[in-house]
């Protein structure tokens, strides 16, 4: 999959989640590359404009805690629960050096998962998952 797909099928996907939910679940979301050529962000949609590059590292911490030393193949997801602020909640595999992550800054996912409307939008992320699973993004 190309960029351009993956964005539409990203930004649709998270609409979706939202409307089950009733209110925003994720205010910010970036594809990342650990590809150099690419400078590290692909992609973001999110209230961090200015300064998201600057603290990817950082915001990532949890998530790469959660996943150190797994395997991790396209498709394959994690949460970090108690990631606060703009520490990222989620972690999506959608190529063979790339990855999206999402983010409520306001929110983390320990409170995001109380409320029950949780699990019919935790499957639309599911369905997103298998699209990248079945056609990796090439970026």
């Amino acid at each position: 999959m190309d960029l351009a797909t993956a964005r539409q099928h990203i930004q649709a996907s998270l609409e979706r989640m939202n409307a089950l939910y009733g209110k925003i679940i994720f205010d910010e979301w970036a594809v990342l590359s650990l590809a150099a050529k690419h400078g590290g962000v692909l992609a973001y949609a999110g209230p961090r404009v200015e300064n998201f590059r600057a603290n990817v590292a950082a915001d990532a911490e949890p998530l790469r805690v959660l996943i150190a030393g797994r395997p991790f193949a396209e498709g394959d997801f994690e949460f970090a629960p108690e990631a606060g602020g703009t520490r990222y909640d989620a972690l999506l595999k959608t190529g063979t050096a790339s990855f999206l992550v999402c983010n409520h800054t306001g929110r983390t996912m320990v409170e995001i998962r109380a409320d029950p409307r949780w699990l019919k939008a935790q499957t639309v992320f599911f369905e997103l998952s298998e699209k990248f699973r079945a056609d990796p993004l090439v970026a």
